[in-house]
């Protein structure tokens, strides 16, 4: 089950608006919730009431904390590994591990008899992962979680990203990355240029970044990593069918009702035997062999228009295709409709037989 997370910084808000804001998520079917505990340097005792308080106040909406905290809050707050005690009394459902130890401790903290979540660091593909599992871990305790990247151009390239998610998948382990929000002003530390998981995500609208990163099919969970997303976003993320790709599209005026129908009311899927120029929906032509498709707007395709064949193609009437190339239209075929020009990269990531859905972007 596939699950969606914000993010609150204590150290840099105050508890009122966490509080809201954490309810606001929850209202819009948020789960998980991402927080840190790296510096408790500073007047500790109220830091940690506090973070309590906060942490807390997430649990009883039902929703998982999990607190990224380092070697050194180990140091400051005297902690064993082999003790998770603090880390339960505070409430928190895990702890993420920015910076690991060396494979053999988060083995036995994942035996921890509290069952808290071991979330370890997927950006460094260092086999890290690997080392822990030469250790026999608890494997239900242990989860990943990618970095996030507030400073422009260092987030991960897209090659990175899969290859080391890839790596957690293939052990069957647990998976997040993060979202950037738009409208958000703040994050753990001043810089303040997003804070995406994936560097090329960084500009694009957060309901994109989002499908993105479940369209892979290798994360489980995808969380917002600045502070505060609009009620706007969270609604739009929370409303999303997070099984299935849905591409925007914008259609013709005057779109006759069959031919509406085939684009927005299928579930599509694209042929296995893949063509390099066209995404293939065939179904449609099946379901409506005896419909009369009429020919119109036979104008030449370009990448991202969606094209229904008309009853002048015989065989393929009604077969709905979205172009991966620029085409001539050999006069017998419909462009009823483009996918959205901020959606045109997830074409080139659509497998074959993979499921997905259209949606009227007005």
């Amino acid at each position: 089950m596939r699950k969606l997370g914000v993010s609150i910084y204590p150290n840099n808000s105050s508890i009122e608006e966490d509080k809201k804001y954490l309810s606001l998520a929850s209202k819009y079917g948020f789960s998980r919730i991402f927080t840190n505990l790296i510096s408790v340097e500073e007047d500790k005792d109220r830091i940690l009431r506090e973070f309590r308080e906060i942490v807390s106040y997430g649990r009883d909406l039902g929703m998982e904390v999990i607190a990224d905290v380092s070697p050194s809050v180990f140091r400051s707050l005297d902690i064993h590994y082999s003790d998770l005690r603090f880390f339960k009394d505070m409430n928190l459902t895990g702890i993420r591990l920015d910076l690991g130890f060396t494979g053999n401790e988060e083995s036995i903290m994942s035996f921890n008899p509290y069952d808290l979540k071991i979330e370890i660091n997927m950006s460094s593909n260092t086999r890290y992962l690997e080392n822990i599992m030469t250790y026999l871990p608890n494997k239900d305790n242990i989860i990943g979680c990618h970095n996030f990247y507030p400073h422009r151009y260092t987030g991960l390239s897209r090659k990175h990203f899969m290859e080391t998610s890839e790596v957690f998948k293939k052990y069957g382990i647990r998976t997040a990355a993060f979202v950037s929000s738009a409208k958000a002003t703040f994050g753990p530390w001043t810089v303040n240029e997003g804070l995406p998981t994936l560097e090329e995500h960084r500009e694009l609208p957060i309901e994109i970044q989002v499908k993105d990163l479940f369209n892979t099919g290798l994360i489980d969970d995808v969380i917002i990593a600045n502070c505060y997303a609009s009620e706007e976003e969270l609604k739009i993320i929370g409303d999303m069918d997070k099984n299935i790709l849905t591409l925007g599209v914008e259609l013709i005026e005057d779109l006759p009702k069959v031919e509406r129908d085939i684009v927005l009311g299928e579930i599509h899927f694209n042929r296995g035997d893949v063509s390099e120029y066209v995404i293939r929906s065939t179904q449609s032509r099946v379901k409506y062999k005896d419909h009369d498709f009429t020919l119109m707007n036979p104008k030449d395709i370009e990448r991202g228009d969606v094209v229904i064949d008309s009853s002048l193609y015989e065989h393929y009437a009604g077969e709905l295709q979205i172009a991966l190339k620029p085409m001539k239209n050999s006069g017998r075929t419909s462009v009823v409709g483009k996918v959205i020009d901020e959606e045109m990269f997830l074409l080139d990531y659509i497998k074959p037989w993979q499921k997905f859905r259209l949606k009227s972007s007005i």
